[in-house]
């Protein structure tokens, strides 16, 4: 018999075209993963892919079951959603505010998305705060937060998204643009251009620069992304941001990017909620979905560690 589970195993083997990608995405190991797939094979008595081939290569069989799956997830979905109705707990409001500013590239098309399958929430993202988000969600006086910076707050639960690594925006005739990564002490000459927000919620100081006792010769600051790359591009600074908001701008060769450390910066991000709403069947379709767009449309995000979410 083949299972819900079956199918959506096959459809993150096909999203991230590699048997590692897609056991991170489904929360199994590895061998997990592979015996699954094993036994799904004698379930149907027919390979489903090519071993060893990168992205993976479908058999026939493969590709029929993905086709399966294409047509039954996404009414299990809807059904899911009629149940919810059905037991009249569709009813909710989700006001959310943003503590990320690359983040309307991949939560636009999910609050359309989860517009149509929820009218019956009302939402918004109000503009213009002048109180910090994380305290405001407790208070009520918003539903949902997108951070990467946690805060222990009584009441509010971080459901993890996905992980993302940070990297280092150059020029393209910059000396860093041929290295494979930076040490913190080689920014202490130069002009690092951020947000106009605090450092402690910007992953370049906490995770990079701080630790190291280290700090950029200039700070500059710019309100959009476009803007920060236009300086960066000119020479007129280096910047850090996460590696899916650079990909229009590095497939364009606008300009470069250098990993920050051997290892790398990697942060999560959460949707911060409260713990009343976390439940919710409206609330946690769209946590769903989010995590759903955000790999659809990302270029390098990671799913989130399996104990990100205690963590947090």
């Amino acid at each position: 018999m083949i299972e819900l589970r079956h199918l959506r195993t096959l459809l993150a083997l096909r999203e991230t075209g590699s048997l590692v990608d897609a056991a991170e995405r489904v929360h199994l190991t590895q061998s997990a993963l592979s015996h699954q797939l094993k036994d799904l094979e004698s379930r149907v008595e027919s390979p489903l892919f090519v071993r060893k081939t990168r992205p993976v290569e479908f058999t026939r069989a493969g590709l029929r079951l993905l086709e399966l799956a294409d047509q039954i997830l996404p009414e299990v979905r809807k059904a899911e959603r009629d149940l919810a109705r059905l037991a009249g707990t569709e009813q909710g409001r989700l006001h959310m505010a943003i503590e990320c500013h690359s983040c309307f590239q991949w939560l636009m098309p999910t609050v359309d998305y989860f517009r149509d399958h929820w009218p019956e929430v009302e939402i918004d993202i109000p503009s213009g705060h002048h109180f910090d988000p994380l305290p405001a969600l407790a208070r009520e006086q918003l539903d949902l937060v997108i951070t990467a910076d946690p805060q222990p707050l009584e009441g509010i639960h971080y459901a993890p998204l996905f992980r993302y690594e940070g990297l280092l925006a150059v020029a393209r005739q910059h000396p860093f643009a041929g290295r494979g990564f930076i040490e913190p002490q080689a920014l202490a000459n130069e002009t690092l251009i951020t947000y106009p927000v605090e450092q402690s919620r910007l992953d370049i100081f906490t995770q990079f620069l701080q630790p190291a006792n280290v700090r950029p010769r200039e700070i500059r600051t710019a309100e959009l992304t476009i803007m920060m790359m236009q300086l960066v591009a000119s020479g007129r600074g280096v910047c850090a941001l996460p590696n899916w908001a650079l990909t229009e701008y590095l497939e364009r060769a606008y300009v470069s990017a250098v990993k920050l450390g051997e290892q790398g910066v990697w942060s999560t991000l959460y949707a911060a909620i409260r713990e009343e709403t976390r439940e919710a069947p409206w609330m946690q379709d769209f946590l769903r979905t989010a995590r759903e767009t955000s790999f659809a449309v990302l270029s390098g995000v990671r799913p989130a560690d399996r104990d990100a979410e205690s963590a947090a």
